[in-house]
């Protein structure tokens, strides 16, 4: 079946306001059925986790649902998906948990590439035991992060590298399993951060090669949670900071206090949508691949459109090489326009693309755009060639106004 954008807008209720929203990236708009989730969950009968009340079951049954269905959309063991309030607050709690065996002498890699939690907190935890941080560079000029800049860094001392699957500015997508090849060659772990990359791609965290592979649903159509996940065995080894009557299984014994089990319903419904954006036969997993493959398809179309549509404008000035493996995400600037007078304007022309560095501050330094930023627009599964072509016209506005 082919992709019906007009039929997927019909389940978003927050299209009706008129908005073209290239801010996904920060965060996407939801479809009904993960709000319907969510209430329903909020409105059952529920309690703590159990199995003597119906109401225990309740909960439980929905935890069960969503690893199951987190495992389905990054081909993860359910038994390895861990959740928590945000992938920030999560790669927080790895850090400090992973700093635990670390000391003067060991070594650390973050990118300049990269999204701030997935640098600071590795940053911070290395610091505080005396670990070495290396920094590895991406070219500023194509965006690009070449494997060598990472793989030239790694050392028999090096304990873990941190390193995004797609950069959330520029989209720009690295080399991962040519990245963790080098670094397990090394003896070290790979923390991947695939929030920017999940919403976009068919994501298979054992083929990318990462130890531990952190999302946020409310990127791809699910409510505000964060998740990492992981190898069961791997997890097993790990002793995170808790409260002594908690449980120690895995992957509770990284999840601090009661679950958000309307939070976890609701990104089972997210899931359940993404897999069906096209129809077809089969399995979750079958279903979440042929629809994703269509997604991302209809998503290079309409990036195509976009870049087409700001290089012929006059003063544009788009950052990354357009050539390049990316997500459909584009970065850019107006000549003489601050990047927030140009977001102001867009808005008033109903058109929602942000500015800023939204927290990719190492790479809009490196860029040198820092901290003013530039406007970014991200495309998403309900965006229409209508919503790109209004985004160039209000640019347009822009550049020769």
């Amino acid at each position: 079946m082919a992709y019906d954008v007009q039929k997927i807008r019909e389940h978003f209720p927050a299209l009706t306001e008129g908005a073209a929203h290239f801010d996904g990236p920060g965060g996407s708009q939801t479809p009904d059925v993960v709000g319907e989730a969510v209430a329903g969950t909020l409105c059952s009968a529920i309690a703590n986790r159990g199995f003597v009340t119906p109401a225990e079951r309740r909960a439980s049954e929905v935890v069960a649902q969503a690893r199951q269905a987190v495992a389905d959309l990054l081909a993860a063991s359910p038994d390895g998906v861990v959740f928590g309030r945000s992938m920030t607050q999560l790669t927080y709690d790895f850090a400090r948990t992973l700093a635990k065996d670390w000391g003067p002498g060991d070594e650390v890699v973050v990118t300049r590439l990269d999204h701030d939690a997935n640098i600071r907190p590795w940053v911070q935890a290395a610091e505080a035991v005396g670990a070495t941080v290396r920094w590895a560079d991406f070219d500023p000029a194509t965006g690009v992060l070449a494997t060598d800049a990472v793989a030239g860094l790694l050392s028999e001392r090096t304990r873990l590298v941190a390193v995004t699957a797609a950069s959330n500015l520029l989209g720009t997508r690295p080399d991962v399993p040519a990245i963790a090849a080098a670094v397990h060659d090394a003896g070290a772990l790979l923390y991947l951060d695939g929030v920017h990359l999940t919403p976009h791609a068919v994501v298979d965290v054992a083929a990318l090669g990462a130890d531990f592979y952190a999302c946020s649903p409310y990127k791809f159509l699910g409510p505000h949670l964060g998740v990492v996940a992981a190898a069961p065995a791997l997890l097993e080894t790990l002793h995170p900071d808790k409260l002594l009557p908690s449980s120690d299984a895995v992957p509770e014994r990284f999840e601090l206090g009661t679950l958000p089990y309307e939070l976890l319903a609701g990104t089972t419904a997210a899931i359940d949508f993404l897999s069906n954006l096209v129809e077809g036969p089969g399995l979750r997993p079958e279903r979440l691949a042929r629809s994703l493959k269509a997604l991302e398809e209809h998503e290079n179309a309409l990036l195509t459109r976009l870049e087409t549509g700001l290089a012929a404008l006059p003063g544009v000035t788009r950052y990354g090489a357009p050539d390049r493996q990316r997500t459909p995400t584009v970065l850019f600037t107006v000549d003489g326009v601050a990047p927030a007078e140009v977001y102001s304007f867009l808005a008033t022309q109903g058109v929602n693309a942000p500015a800023g560095t939204f927290y990719a501050i190492e790479t809009a330094r490196h860029l040198g755009i820092a901290d003013a930023g530039a406007v970014r627009a991200g495309i998403a599964p309900y965006t229409s060639e209508t919503d790109v072509d209004r985004l160039v016209a209000g640019v347009a506005a822009v550049a020769v106004g």
